[in-house]
């Protein structure tokens, strides 16, 4: 089950997260750290600002014991290209690009699926010119957005991007520029904090996402007080797949959900911070669109791809089995 701590604060802050309902449940979507929550409010459908303190002490719930033909929520990647090259990353780099009028096509199927939520990610989603369009394509459909970053070009990007998506979350695998360095490229700690230190400034809400490794569970409580530091919203705890680049580590970095949980339950969390663990259990199931315009979902245990279709209109997206979150 997913993990999560918040501490509560005297501010009340109002931001964009996605509303659904199926049959007598009302559940509200974070596009900052990937929950759902179940509400008994009566919320009006589609995009609404909320206030993030309350959406937090909902329940949270997985989005495969809702009655959805189609996922709740995805992650596109409509690039394999990045500035980066980092060991552990899930992307097949054999994998061919689109054109950017087949990137609008696949905006327009997934704003028109009932999808609730889309996280660009990549590769590296700022390298895009276009990525201001394919968001404005999403949420004009209704859908929140989020962009996964390694926060390189963040720090330029910041502003134009705070009109644009409803969340940023910025990759992080060590909480100072040694340790996030030996695993990303010299500058990258430098650059990517320069960016959330950005985004915080425009009001941007903006989440750490850190793999969690055997190498790197030891500083996860620095990686917290980073958060606060910084003035982010929280941190996302992701335990490492098996899937891509990443399987060749797997054998030496790869912990238990259990080692994970106990991990993150031994943290501290400062005022103002929400804490995530995103389990393999949590991944199985979930929906990720390939730079090349075809549909991957999870197996159950996050462990492969139990599915790969073109993505040609909605239908191609409903569910046949259980979903995921990200």
């Amino acid at each position: 089950m997913t993990t999560i701590h918040h501490t509560a604060t005297t501010a009340t802050t109002h931001r964009v997260f996605a509303t659904g309902a199926c049959a007598h449940t009302r559940y509200v979507h974070d596009p900052l750290t990937g929950l759902t929550h179940r509400t008994a409010n009566l919320i009006a459908l589609g995009r609404a600002h909320l206030p993030s303190n309350a959406v937090a002490s909902w329940p949270t719930i997985h989005p495969g014991e809702l009655d959805r033909e189609v996922p709740v929520s995805v992650c596109w990647s409509p690039l394999v290209r990045c500035n980066l090259a980092c060991p552990h990353c899930l992307d097949d780099k054999a994998v061919p690009e689109l054109a950017r009028k087949d990137r609008q096509r696949i905006a327009t199927v997934l704003g028109e699926s009932g999808v609730l939520a889309v996280d660009l990610s990549g590769g590296e989603p700022l390298l895009l010119r276009d990525l201001g369009d394919l968001a404005a394509t999403l949420t004009s459909a209704g859908c929140v957005v989020s962009v996964t970053t390694n926060g390189w070009h963040l720090q330029r990007r910041a502003e134009a991007l705070s009109g644009q998506v409803d969340a940023v979350r910025v990759s992080l695998d060590g909480p100072d520029a040694e340790s996030h360095d030996r695993w990303r490229g010299s500058g990258s700690f430098r650059r990517a904090v320069a960016g959330v230190r950005a985004t915080v400034a425009q009001g941007l809400p903006t989440q750490l996402h850190t793999v969690l490794m055997a190498s790197t569970r030891g500083s996860a409580q620095r990686m917290v007080d980073l958060a606060a530091d910084l003035g982010a919203d929280g941190v996302t705890f992701l335990q490492m797949l098996p899937i891509g680049e990443g399987a060749a580590l797997a054998g030496t970095e790869q912990l238990t959900d259990e080692e994970a949980s106990a991990t993150v339950a031994d943290l501290h969390i400062p005022e103002a911070v929400t804490v995530r663990l995103r389990t393999r259990d949590d991944a199985g199931g979930f929906t990720v669109i390939r730079a090349d315009g075809r549909v991957w979902r999870n197996d159950p245990t996050a462990d492969g791809i139990t599915t790969l279709h073109a993505l040609t209109n909605s239908s191609d997206l409903t569910l046949t089995g259980r979903d995921g979150s990200a």
